[in-house]
């Protein structure tokens, strides 16, 4: 990341008999040809040389410190290590490990927060492992909020963007049945995500006067109250509000019509109300680019936009580009200069 001056990104192990060793590996590799920011994997280092081992890649492994990341990024994967050991084999997933995933993640929070790196980046975890190891967070993103008011006492509200180059979305309400959808949105939140969505892309994507589109709930945006009347009960006033805050908002906008390219050029941002509602077409314009980001934290935390695949973990066939795309981002939104 050639004229960004900052803090080497700290990555997490996330499940370990998942693919992100695999793909933590492969980035490595393929440091110099993405040209990819210095990062440090937080894992067990005797388990990290054991999967490259397994796939015959030359990959030397060196525990550091992490103000040793820099110097031994170019001729080492540098891996700070846990207290916690792990063995798992790739593809069979197992709660013992639920600790080391656990610290790896609380360690770079810790980290960056004491302002030894700048960023985090997360491999992806499986909620059902840790579940059965007395994990209480409903996930991911609601145990880095919940990390992020440890820290300070401050309460947060965690927002999830699904960002690509060509299309950056942000659903309203996330993993819940669809049929909880009406009853969970309110103006309220809708409001509250908006306010973050914006004051992010401004102070972290550079954007002066960042544009938001809205999607209506109902087909065609509720058709004045015909195929529904939460769209005009709860996002036109929530709309009318975020004006008046000096925010730049269209809709709601008709979902089927405001992701072709043309739609796209005119926001920055859009809010679904609904998870597939956001998550179909940025999966089906940048499946192997798009990058998981949080808003709203005190910190800059992004992943790739995809889960453990135990199904091919251990095959040597896991894509490293959301990965790849995800430090490249972490690295941007920690030097605040650039704008999706």
């Amino acid at each position: 990341m050639a004229g960004l001056n900052l803090r080497p990104l700290l990555l997490t192990q996330g499940d370990p008999a998942g693919i992100g060793p695999e793909l933590s590996l492969r980035a490595w590799l393929q440091r110099d040809s993405e040209a990819l920011p210095p990062f440090a994997l937080l894992a067990d280092p005797a388990h990290i040389a054991r999967i490259a081992q397994g796939y015959g890649w030359t990959v030397p492994i060196a525990p550091v410190e992490p103000s040793q990341i820099e110097a031994a990024f170019s001729k080492a994967l540098p891996v700070i290590p846990l207290k916690a050991s792990v063995s798992a084999a790739p593809g069979r997933p197992d709660a013992a490990y639920a600790p080391s995933v656990i610290e790896a993640i609380e360690t770079a929070v810790g980290l960056v927060r004491a302002g030894s790196a700048s960023a985090v980046v997360t491999n992806p975890i499986a909620k059902h492992v840790l579940y059965e190891a007395g994990f209480r967070h409903p996930g991911h993103t609601e145990f880095l909020a919940a990390l992020a008011s440890e820290g300070d006492g401050k309460t947060y509200h965690p927002v999830m963007m699904l960002w690509s180059e060509q299309l950056a979305v942000v659903p309203v309400t996330v993993h819940i049945p669809l049929a909880d959808v009406p009853a969970a949105l309110t103006t309220d939140l809708i409001v509250l995500t908006g306010r973050i969505v914006a004051r992010e892309l401004r102070e972290r994507f550079g954007i002066a006067q960042p544009r938001l589109a809205l999607a209506g709930l109902n087909p065609h945006a509720g058709e004045n109250g015909a195929m529904g009347t939460e769209d005009a009960r709860i996002i036109v006033p929530a709309i009318e509000i975020l004006r008046q805050d000096g925010i730049e908002v269209t809709g709601p906008l008709p979902a089927d019509t405001m992701f072709h390219a043309r739609a796209r050029s005119r926001y920055d941002a859009a809010l679904a109300m609904y998870h597939d509602q956001a998550l179909i077409p940025i999966k089906t314009i940048a499946f192997d680019e798009a990058v998981n980001v949080t808003l709203g934290l005190p910190f800059v935390r992004t992943s790739p936009d995809h889960g453990t695949a135990f199904d091919i973990a251990g095959k040597g066939i896991a894509r490293p580009d959301s990965l790849m795309a995800a430090l490249k981002l972490a690295a941007r939104l920690g030097a605040g200069t650039q704008s999706p």
